[in-house]
């Protein structure tokens, strides 16, 4: 039986990596999506991988992988190789962090910038955030943040500002951190005592998508990026449940309303949905999709992986439909719900 991973795909959408492989028998697989046709190049090693290692592609074409070893947590970069005797796999090894007790480590997404990769490593009271690549000494600490962070959303094009979901004292309010300066600034602030958390952002048009029980309940919201307008929470988003936003469409400037988002249902299907509609199209996945992932393009159609005995390597389009015309309404609809809360200010504002 294949195992199936995490499958990521790089900030540009140029390579994809995975763990792959049978059993305990697992390797590093790094996807080509660039070109007209995806097609896989396998970077298995002497040893095979732990089910818990992490891959992550970088823009050049390398895999950066993260392992547990020993007491530590090692950081290494594999490629493929022309040798002599075939097609082989180089390691670089980047170095490591000491492993403790108590501390998560884990690779964050992939940095839009392209080359650079970091980590988050996660205690009750403090949390780190490494660079792991472009350093020749090996991973160094950028930025250390108060209380225990998870998530991990990017919020520009540079890689500098990096949004993460911070527990302190019981509550869970995202934040975002500056990566030159180390500097940490309140981010979504709806109520004093909701959790509120970021899921997903694309920098061209500031679009946020978020989770927060303001609304009395955990819900999906949307919001703006150095916004004074309040953060929606939309009927058609909370009939979905504990639905996942996975990618959303890019080059969409100043507009957020038009950028397509995916969504995985809590069923497996897949929703796509834009700020500006009423309403979520629901979709079937493709056998084989590599669930969670997939890659939007400017043009509004989204890029789908799967892997099926039959194609090891696939890549499936769709397009958002169009929704029909909203029905006319003679009279104003009487309001049921409560005044959305509004975003605090975000540390773009003036964009």
């Amino acid at each position: 039986m294949t195992t199936t991973t995490a499958f990521t795909i790089a900030a540009d959408g140029s390579y994809a990596a995975r763990l792959a492989g049978e059993g305990d028998a697992l390797y590093a697989e790094r996807w080509t999506l660039a070109g007209p046709e995806a097609y896989a190049v396998p970077l298995p090693l002497a040893q095979p991988e732990e089910a818990d290692s992490e891959v992550l592609p970088l823009a050049d074409g390398r895999v950066l992988i993260h392992r547990r070893v020993a007491e530590r947590h090692a950081f290494a970069l594999l490629y493929p190789t022309g040798a002599e005797t075939g097609p082989s796999t180089g390691e670089l090894q980047l170095g490591g962090v000491a492993a403790r007790e108590g501390v998560r480590v884990r690779l964050l997404p992939p940095c839009p910038a392209g080359s650079g990769a970091f980590a988050l490593a996660a205690e009750d009271t403090v949390t780190t955030v490494w660079q792991v690549t472009g350093d020749p000494s090996g991973p160094r600490p950028v930025a250390r943040i108060p209380g225990r962070c998870s998530g991990g959303v990017w919020l520009d094009r540079a890689g500098r500002l990096l949004a993460l979901d911070r527990e302190l004292e019981g509550i869970t309010k995202a934040v975002a951190v500056d990566l030159g300066s180390a500097a940490v600034s309140p981010l979504l602030q709806i109520t004093e005592d909701s959790d509120d958390q970021l899921l997903l952002a694309d920098p061209d048009s500031g679009l946020l998508l978020i989770r927060s029980d303001a609304p009395g309940t955990a819900r999906l919201g949307w919001g703006v990026l150095g916004s004074s307008l309040p953060v929606r929470f939309p009927e058609c988003l909370a009939r979905l449940g504990d639905a996942r936003p996975f990618a959303v469409q890019p080059g969409q400037s100043l507009m957020p309303e038009t950028c397509g988002v995916a969504l995985r249902l809590p069923e497996g299907d897949i929703g796509l949905w834009r700020p500006a509609d009423r309403q979520v199209f629901r979709l079937a996945a493709p056998t084989g999709w590599l669930g969670g992932s997939g890659l939007w393009n400017a043009q509004g159609r989204l890029h789908l992986p799967y892997a099926t005995p039959e194609v090891p390597c696939g890549m499936v389009g769709l397009n958002l439909p169009v929704p029909p015309p909203p029905p006319v309404v003679l009279e104003p609809p009487t309001p049921t719900a409560p005044r959305p809360v509004p975003l605090q200010q975000a540390p773009l504002a003036g964009r």
